[in-house]
């Protein structure tokens, strides 16, 4: 297959990669549900926890962090291989734990087991994807990681919205189905194909330590992971506590992922007039805004709560690729590693989230009270917002630097 094919299906994966991250924060009204998993909100959040442990591992794997000699053992095919294996066996899990459903600790287990596959797979995959594609248009590198992003923030969206199509008919289960199926095709058509661009081993000079000046971009990006999952992983919760349908809360779900993407994009095309410098600045305090007006929803205002969370997506948007591409510039020698520690500690904000709101409900802290916590956090990523850009111009373009591809292994004979 050409160049032309390869791209196509790194471009793919990226969409399904997408659909798998989510699907999970999706599905949240059939794991708390009485005739679903009857998960409580603790047991809901405590999932989560196996996917960061292992999305922080596979990061900070890849980047040479944990292991400096990974990259000159293991090409750039294989990894992106054993994070698509991965996400594939996250939905099998899934798909098998829903037949045992009724079994509460059998579930739960395979959940865990399903989870922590799933953050495996993103680690591993999404920073090969970038890498792959980056090769593949040397010429245009921004313009092709630009086009994959959007593609893998489009299977963030689709995720909820497929979720209640077949939660509509009473298959909810046909998500996880349709992302293994997907997945099992791409693995299969990836298998074929030699995924080995033109690769130059490590950048001359490049460390693989965690520069001591990191530290600033890692508040911030743990801090935005708190605020971004408080969006992603319990909408669902804050909108049917409030009255409103499944339905509904699919669709602010769906519409927080889209605005995600629809604003680095639309960034991304402004950067003449808007330069990402000052959006670094704003979009905190927009994403605070968003969350006074989350914790201040009526009841039984389905419009209302589509576009406070729509909003929040948007506040979300370039937050963290201009967090990564600002510490890639300021922290030179170290770009790969910078780019895998600063998606290890957004992981480490997702945690938090995902985990600590169910026993702070189960204390009897309502949610709307947290995403008011939330607006207090955005705004101190505005002001964190000054230590990371301060006197530094506009980063040359609005996603991280991809790493070099890994070589291919040579076989040594005696």
């Amino acid at each position: 297959m050409s160049v032309r094919g390869e791209s196509l299906t790194v471009n793919a994966a990226g969409l399904v990669q997408g659909i798998a991250l989510v699907t999970f924060p999706a599905a949240s009204a059939i794991f708390t549900a009485g005739s679903g998993y009857d998960l409580s909100s603790s047991q809901y959040g405590a999932m989560f926890v196996p996917q960061v442990v292992t999305a922080i591992a596979a990061s900070l794997l890849g980047s040479g962090v944990l292991w400096p000699g990974f990259a000159r053992r293991v090409s750039e095919k294989r990894v992106y291989l054993s994070g698509l294996l991965a996400d594939f066996a996250a939905m099998v899990l899934l798909i098998v734990s829903w037949s045992v459903a009724h079994q509460h600790a059998a579930a739960y287990a395979l959940l865990l087991a399903a989870t922590a596959c799933l953050g495996a797979g993103f680690g591993l995959a999404v920073p090969s994807l970038n890498t792959l594609t980056a090769a593949f248009h040397p010429a245009a590198r921004d313009r092709a990681v630009l086009v994959l992003n959007a593609l893998l923030g489009l299977g963030t969206a689709l995720a909820p919205a497929f979720v209640a199509a077949f939660t509509g008919i009473g298959f909810w289960v046909g998500l996880p189905v349709l992302a293994a199926v997907m997945l099992a095709v791409l693995i299969a058509v990836s298998l074929r194909l030699p995924l080995t661009p033109g690769s130059s081993g490590e950048q001359p000079g490049e460390s693989s330590r965690i520069p001591a000046g990191f530290w600033v971009f890692g508040a911030f990006a743990l801090l935005y992971g708190i605020c971004e999952t408080l969006n992603g992983n319990w909408s669902q919760l804050d909108i049917t506590s409030l009255g409103s349908s499944p339905a509904t809360a699919s669709l602010a779900l769906t519409g927080f992922w889209a605005l995600v993407t629809i604003g680095r994009v639309l960034l991304a095309a402004v950067q003449r007039w808007l330069p990402s410098r000052t959006a670094y600045h704003g979009l905190p305090f927009l994403l605070a805004a968003a969350f006074v007006l989350i914790a201040a929803l009526p009841k039984h205002a389905p419009g209302a709560a589509v576009a406070a969370f729509c909003l929040a997506g948007l506040g979300c948007s370039a937050l963290l690729p201009l967090t990564i591409s600002f510490g890639q510039e300021k922290l030179a020698g170290s770009q790969t590693a910078v780019a895998g520690a600063v998606i290890g500690c957004y992981q480490a904000g997702y945690g938090i989230a995902a985990f600590g709101v169910g026993p702070l409900t189960g204390a009897g802290v309502r949610v709307p009270a947290i995403f008011a916590a939330g607006a207090v956090i955005a705004a101190g990523m505005g002001g964190l917002s000054v230590l990371v850009a301060h006197g530094r111009p506009s980063p040359a373009t609005l996603h991280p630097r991809p790493a070099r591809p890994r070589p291919r292994p040579v076989a040594v004979r005696d």
